[in-house]
Protein backbone atom coordinates (compact mmCIF):
# COMPACT_ATOMS: atom_id res chain seq x y z
CA UNK A 1 0.00 0.00 0.00
CA UNK A 2 1.09 3.44 -0.51
CA UNK A 3 2.43 6.04 1.49
CA UNK A 4 -0.57 8.63 2.06
CA UNK A 5 0.55 11.64 -0.38
CA UNK A 6 2.96 9.39 -2.12
CA UNK A 7 2.86 9.46 -5.93
CA UNK A 8 0.90 7.10 -7.71
CA UNK A 9 3.48 4.82 -10.00
CA UNK A 10 2.17 4.93 -14.08
CA UNK A 11 2.61 2.28 -16.69
CA UNK A 12 2.27 2.26 -19.53
CA UNK A 13 1.09 -0.70 -21.50
CA UNK A 14 1.19 -1.31 -25.37
CA UNK A 15 -0.60 -4.05 -26.43
CA UNK A 16 -2.90 -4.80 -28.77
CA UNK A 17 -5.33 -7.84 -27.66
CA UNK A 18 -8.38 -6.11 -25.96
CA UNK A 19 -8.52 -9.28 -23.61
CA UNK A 20 -4.91 -9.04 -22.28
CA UNK A 21 -4.84 -5.13 -21.91
CA UNK A 22 -7.75 -5.12 -19.95
CA UNK A 23 -6.66 -7.51 -17.96
CA UNK A 24 -2.75 -6.04 -17.54
CA UNK A 25 -5.19 -2.92 -16.23
CA UNK A 26 -7.08 -4.70 -13.62
CA UNK A 27 -4.04 -6.53 -12.23
CA UNK A 28 -1.60 -3.53 -12.26
CA UNK A 29 -4.41 -1.07 -10.76
CA UNK A 30 -5.11 -4.10 -7.72
CA UNK A 31 -1.43 -3.20 -7.08
CA UNK A 32 -1.81 0.46 -6.85
CA UNK A 33 -0.14 1.36 -10.27
CA UNK A 34 -1.80 4.29 -12.76
CA UNK A 35 -2.23 2.68 -16.10
CA UNK A 36 -2.39 3.72 -19.81
CA UNK A 37 -3.16 1.48 -22.71
CA UNK A 38 -1.59 1.85 -26.09
CA UNK A 39 -2.74 -0.77 -28.79
CA UNK A 40 -0.26 0.41 -31.40
CA UNK A 41 2.92 0.87 -31.93
CA UNK A 42 3.31 4.15 -32.77
CA UNK A 43 0.65 5.46 -30.25
CA UNK A 44 2.92 3.90 -27.70
CA UNK A 45 5.90 5.21 -29.23
CA UNK A 46 4.19 8.84 -28.93
CA UNK A 47 2.86 8.55 -25.47
CA UNK A 48 5.89 6.59 -24.25
CA UNK A 49 7.67 10.32 -24.95
CA UNK A 50 4.80 12.69 -24.30
CA UNK A 51 4.37 11.68 -20.87
CA UNK A 52 6.59 10.68 -17.95
CA UNK A 53 5.95 6.88 -16.75
CA UNK A 54 8.03 4.90 -14.31
CA UNK A 55 7.82 1.70 -16.16
CA UNK A 56 6.61 0.54 -19.70
CA UNK A 57 5.68 -3.21 -20.46
CA UNK A 58 5.55 -3.28 -24.06
CA UNK A 59 4.25 -6.23 -26.33
CA UNK A 60 5.76 -7.44 -29.84
CA UNK A 61 3.73 -8.22 -32.51
CA UNK A 62 2.12 -4.82 -32.65
CA UNK A 63 -0.67 -4.10 -35.69
CA UNK A 64 1.35 -1.78 -37.43
CA UNK A 65 4.68 -2.16 -36.38
CA UNK A 66 6.81 -4.56 -34.76
CA UNK A 67 7.46 -3.64 -30.99
CA UNK A 68 11.32 -4.34 -31.21
CA UNK A 69 10.63 -1.75 -34.03
CA UNK A 70 9.72 0.80 -30.92
CA UNK A 71 12.40 -0.10 -29.14
CA UNK A 72 14.31 1.14 -31.41
CA UNK A 73 13.18 4.13 -32.21
CA UNK A 74 12.95 5.19 -27.66
CA UNK A 75 16.72 4.05 -27.46
CA UNK A 76 18.19 7.03 -27.10
CA UNK A 77 15.35 8.90 -26.24
CA UNK A 78 13.80 7.34 -23.18
CA UNK A 79 15.37 6.39 -19.97
CA UNK A 80 11.88 4.45 -18.65
CA UNK A 81 12.42 1.17 -18.24
CA UNK A 82 11.19 -1.10 -20.50
CA UNK A 83 9.63 -4.61 -19.91
CA UNK A 84 8.52 -6.52 -22.91
CA UNK A 85 5.79 -8.96 -22.74
CA UNK A 86 5.46 -10.89 -25.30
CA UNK A 87 4.42 -14.72 -27.16
CA UNK A 88 7.71 -14.47 -28.95
CA UNK A 89 10.14 -16.63 -27.07
CA UNK A 90 13.33 -17.26 -29.46
CA UNK A 91 16.66 -16.60 -27.98
CA UNK A 92 16.87 -13.94 -31.68
CA UNK A 93 14.34 -12.05 -30.13
CA UNK A 94 15.36 -12.04 -26.47
CA UNK A 95 18.64 -10.88 -27.48
CA UNK A 96 17.54 -8.10 -29.94
CA UNK A 97 15.35 -6.50 -27.50
CA UNK A 98 17.85 -6.60 -24.44
CA UNK A 99 20.39 -4.80 -27.10
CA UNK A 100 17.77 -2.22 -27.74
CA UNK A 101 17.43 -1.71 -24.52
CA UNK A 102 14.59 -3.80 -22.44
CA UNK A 103 15.16 -4.10 -18.96
CA UNK A 104 13.45 -7.56 -18.90
CA UNK A 105 11.94 -9.86 -21.20
CA UNK A 106 8.56 -11.89 -19.97
CA UNK A 107 6.85 -14.81 -22.20
CA UNK A 108 3.47 -15.11 -22.55
CA UNK A 109 1.31 -16.87 -20.89
CA UNK A 110 2.41 -14.82 -17.74
CA UNK A 111 1.16 -14.25 -14.19
CA UNK A 112 0.24 -11.25 -13.36
CA UNK A 113 1.80 -11.65 -9.59
CA UNK A 114 5.25 -12.33 -11.50
CA UNK A 115 4.79 -9.54 -13.74
CA UNK A 116 4.13 -7.00 -10.67
CA UNK A 117 6.58 -8.41 -8.76
CA UNK A 118 9.24 -7.81 -11.73
CA UNK A 119 7.90 -4.05 -12.12
CA UNK A 120 8.28 -3.27 -8.51
CA UNK A 121 12.26 -4.87 -8.76
CA UNK A 122 12.65 -2.23 -11.28
CA UNK A 123 10.89 0.69 -9.87
CA UNK A 124 13.46 -0.24 -6.91
CA UNK A 125 16.51 -0.11 -9.12
CA UNK A 126 15.37 3.05 -10.50
CA UNK A 127 15.80 4.40 -6.75
CA UNK A 128 19.33 3.92 -7.01
CA UNK A 129 21.77 7.29 -7.19
CA UNK A 130 22.04 8.23 -11.49
CA UNK A 131 25.15 6.88 -12.91
CA UNK A 132 27.49 9.71 -13.44
CA UNK A 133 30.67 9.20 -15.70
CA UNK A 134 33.73 11.36 -15.36
CA UNK A 135 37.01 12.34 -17.07
CA UNK A 136 39.03 15.43 -16.74
CA UNK A 137 36.69 18.28 -16.36
CA UNK A 138 33.97 16.58 -18.15
CA UNK A 139 31.18 15.02 -16.09
CA UNK A 140 27.88 13.06 -18.08
CA UNK A 141 24.75 11.85 -15.78
CA UNK A 142 23.41 9.10 -17.89
CA UNK A 143 20.38 9.23 -16.42
CA UNK A 144 19.45 12.77 -15.77
CA UNK A 145 20.81 13.12 -19.73
CA UNK A 146 22.98 16.29 -18.81
CA UNK A 147 26.98 16.89 -19.44
CA UNK A 148 29.13 19.51 -17.90
CA UNK A 149 32.56 20.92 -19.05
CA UNK A 150 35.00 22.68 -15.88
CA UNK A 151 31.11 23.07 -14.30
CA UNK A 152 29.61 24.34 -16.84
CA UNK A 153 26.93 22.51 -18.89
CA UNK A 154 27.95 21.70 -22.25
CA UNK A 155 25.33 23.11 -25.28
CA UNK A 156 24.89 19.54 -26.83
CA UNK A 157 22.25 19.18 -29.03
CA UNK A 158 19.85 15.86 -28.55
CA UNK A 159 21.60 13.76 -31.14
CA UNK A 160 24.81 14.66 -29.66
CA UNK A 161 24.24 14.11 -26.20
CA UNK A 162 22.51 10.80 -27.87
CA UNK A 163 25.85 9.95 -29.46
CA UNK A 164 28.40 10.48 -26.92
CA UNK A 165 25.62 8.57 -24.28
CA UNK A 166 26.09 5.43 -26.64
CA UNK A 167 29.47 5.34 -26.97
CA UNK A 168 30.00 6.12 -23.08
CA UNK A 169 27.72 2.96 -22.50
CA UNK A 170 29.61 0.67 -24.97
CA UNK A 171 32.93 2.27 -23.62
CA UNK A 172 36.24 0.24 -24.50
CA UNK A 173 34.46 -0.98 -27.59
CA UNK A 174 34.77 -0.38 -31.33
CA UNK A 175 31.60 0.89 -32.93
CA UNK A 176 30.48 1.33 -36.27
CA UNK A 177 29.22 4.34 -37.80
CA UNK A 178 25.87 2.63 -39.24
CA UNK A 179 25.64 0.90 -35.67
CA UNK A 180 25.92 4.78 -33.94
CA UNK A 181 23.44 5.66 -37.01
CA UNK A 182 20.76 2.96 -36.29
CA UNK A 183 20.84 2.85 -32.27
CA UNK A 184 21.61 6.35 -31.13
CA UNK A 185 19.87 8.49 -34.15
CA UNK A 186 16.33 8.67 -34.63
CA UNK A 187 14.60 6.90 -37.76
CA UNK A 188 13.54 10.02 -39.57
CA UNK A 189 16.46 11.98 -40.72
CA UNK A 190 19.68 11.87 -42.07
CA UNK A 191 21.45 8.78 -40.70
CA UNK A 192 24.66 8.69 -43.17
CA UNK A 193 28.37 8.24 -41.59
CA UNK A 194 28.91 11.52 -42.82
CA UNK A 195 26.32 12.73 -40.54
CA UNK A 196 27.67 10.40 -37.42
CA UNK A 197 31.18 11.87 -38.53
CA UNK A 198 29.66 15.83 -38.21
CA UNK A 199 28.09 15.17 -35.08
CA UNK A 200 31.45 13.43 -33.74
CA UNK A 201 33.42 16.37 -34.97
CA UNK A 202 30.88 18.80 -32.77
CA UNK A 203 30.96 16.80 -29.67
CA UNK A 204 34.55 16.52 -29.89
CA UNK A 205 34.79 20.81 -29.89
CA UNK A 206 31.92 21.47 -27.39
CA UNK A 207 33.85 19.18 -24.73
CA UNK A 208 37.18 20.74 -25.46
CA UNK A 209 40.77 19.11 -26.35
CA UNK A 210 41.22 16.98 -23.40
CA UNK A 211 37.57 16.66 -22.80
CA UNK A 212 37.27 14.93 -26.03
CA UNK A 213 40.64 12.95 -26.02
CA UNK A 214 38.98 9.59 -25.15
CA UNK A 215 36.48 9.38 -28.17
CA UNK A 216 39.33 7.71 -30.22
CA UNK A 217 38.57 7.51 -34.13
CA UNK A 218 38.92 3.79 -35.22
CA UNK A 219 39.62 4.16 -38.41
CA UNK A 220 37.94 2.22 -41.13
CA UNK A 221 35.18 0.94 -37.93
CA UNK A 222 34.14 3.84 -36.21
CA UNK A 223 34.78 5.27 -33.05
CA UNK A 224 35.45 3.93 -29.56
CA UNK A 225 35.39 6.05 -26.00
CA UNK A 226 38.49 5.21 -24.00
CA UNK A 227 37.83 6.94 -20.72
CA UNK A 228 37.61 5.50 -17.41
CA UNK A 229 34.32 5.52 -15.37
CA UNK A 230 34.73 7.55 -12.20
CA UNK A 231 31.28 7.29 -10.34
CA UNK A 232 28.87 4.38 -11.00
Amino acid sequence: MEASGERRRSILVVEDDPSISSGLRRGLEAASFRVVVAAKGDEGYSKGLAERFDVIVLDLMLPDCSGLDVLRSWKGHLTTPVIVLTARTDLEDRLEAFRLGAVDYVPKPFWIEELVARIRTRLADKASPPRCVSWEDVTVDLEGRTATVAGETASLTQHEYDLLAYLIEHRGRAVTRRQLAQDALPLLGDRDDRTVDSHIARIRRKLGPRGARPIATVWGIGYRFDAAEDGD
